[in-house]
């Protein structure tokens, strides 16, 4: 335990050192754990259970023998118990945030709103339980009749993310409880605490488990999908991201540079739909570099537990985002806000760094900068930027700023992209699908489409039915 920091919530007991398995929160059978560290301070925050595959095993059977029980209840049910983790998720959100913050060093900010992000999930899904409809389809033959219902999949193994490691957890579990599933959920081991660790782990090869959820590297997506094909599970692939952001000459200023920070600054630029490729028509280019460099300053970067604090340290980016500048400024780029290491806050803090005429030539255009590295290029035609916007082998996020409905329309159905944003920078919402394109994955998760990858469709044909009408 750490005392001094579950000493700091104002309910220490939301701060536990386990893995949640069969209703109790347990150690690994080994007993060996590992460290968990801030990593704005490298503060030990804690220590949770080194898991192995007998733990897995117990956790997978454990939810195997509970699903017969949840997928038994009724989906008004199961919505009242999704509807309490919101509540109590509500009720808790500063302890929460200050766990996540802790982990992660996100800004304070973002941690609460990571919290209440993730009780919107619940809330959001306690509602559609009760509304997994099924249908009633018309039979060729007049004395059949064709019924399709939908039921739960069974086990689901969810594996969550670091930069998010509440919300995305919130987005599988809620998904997959709504629709009369259990879970085995793994954690990324860098935060491993906010409050979602009810099961420790899964294994793409287990016969039990008939669904997998990730959200991770495109690396490892493709590794699970092969370790999945011999059980042929159901796959949810929530993968890499290089979002573009295009500004349009006739884009409202103010809206457009406030839309690039908010889109640009989450989690200090650590998240997949994070705008990674600015593409600035030449009209606007100079107003909009000064105003985004202008807005960029008043940000400030430290120790995310500081309420001052906006941008906290990269997590594991502090290389990569080094990387991607000295490549542009050996390839002619020029630095237009920022560019260093800030080494007096610690190893992995770094200047928001902006990127002025930056070309397709450069890491930072080629690859998910996933750190405080923001690159500017200029574009002349329509078509122009809508095939550099296309040249990435990723189609998660995209964003799209223009005063011309007719533009956004046609625009936005060209990007092949799994999420569009008109004229905002924030595409997710407890309603809304997200979800990707080409090399970014595949299935949906949050809105009515989420359920639907925690379901199988079963088709119920009853044949031999008398429909002939007695004359009265």
């Amino acid at each position: 335990m750490a005392p001094a920091f579950s000493a700091s919530l104002k309910d220490p007991g939301l701060f536990v050192e386990g893995s949640y398995i069969n209703g109790q929160w347990v150690a690994s059978q080994t007993g060996k754990t590992f460290n968990v560290y801030n990593p704005a301070n490298e503060a030990l925050v804690g220590q949770c259970p080194e898991s192995t595959t007998e733990d897995i095993n117990a956790a997978i059977q454990a939810a195997a023998k509970a699903f017969p029980t949840w997928r038994s209840q009724s989906g008004r049910q199961r919505g009242r118990i999704l509807r309490r983790f919101f509540e109590l998720i509500v009720e808790n959100k500063e302890d929460i945030g200050n766990i996540i913050t802790a982990e992660n060093a996100k800004a304070k900010g973002d941690a609460e709103g990571e919290a209440l992000l993730s009780a919107g999930f619940f809330e959001w899904f306690s509602e559609e339980a009760p509304r997994i409809y099924g249908d009633v389809i018309p039979h060729s033959n007049p004395s059949s009749r064709t019924q399709v219902i939908k039921e739960p999949i069974g086990v689901c193994g969810l594996t969550t993310p670091w930069n998010f490691p509440m919300a995305m957890g919130a987005r599988k579990v809620a998904a997959a409880l709504a629709a009369g599933c259990t879970v085995v959920m793994k954690s990324d081991g860098l935060t491993p605490s906010p409050l979602m660790r009810w099961l420790p782990s899964h294994s793409a090869r287990s016969d039990v488990v008939k669904k997998i959820s990730f959200t991770g590297s495109t690396r490892v997506g493709k590794i699970l999908m092969q370790q999945s094909s011999n059980t042929l599970k159901k796959l949810s692939l929530e993968l890499g991201g290089n979002a573009p952001f295009i500004v349009f000459d006739d884009a409202n200023l103010e809206n457009t540079v406030t839309a690039a920070v908010i889109s640009k600054s989450k989690v200090t630029d650590q998240t997949c739909v994070c705008a990674n490729r600015f593409f600035v028509q030449e009209g606007i280019y100079e107003k909009f570099t000064k105003r985004f460099v202008e807005n960029m300053k008043k940000c400030s970067v430290g120790d995310g537990q500081k309420n001052s604090v906006t941008h906290g340290p990269l997590t594991n980016g502090i290389e990569k985002a080094g990387g991607h500048i000295h490549d542009a400024v050996n390839k002619g780029v020029t630095i237009l806000l920022g560019g260093k290491a800030l080494t007096s806050l610690g190893k992995n803090f770094h200047e928001l760094t902006i990127l002025g005429n930056v070309d397709d030539s450069t890491k930072s255009n080629s690859e998910e900068s996933f750190g405080s590295v923001a690159a500017i290029s200029k574009f002349k035609t329509e078509d122009e930027v809508v095939r550099g916007a296309n040249n990435a082998e990723v189609g998660l996020a995209s964003y799209l700023m223009t005063s011309d409905l007719g533009k956004a329309h046609r625009v936005s159905e060209r990007l092949e992209f799994g999420m569009v944003g008109i004229n905002t920078g924030v595409i997710s919402d407890s309603a809304a699908p997200f979800g990707s394109f080409k090399h970014s994955g595949m299935g949906r998760e949050g809105s009515k489409y989420g359920i639907d990858d925690y379901i199988n469709i079963k088709t119920i044909v009853t044949g031999d039915i008398n429909t002939v009408h007695s004359s009265l």
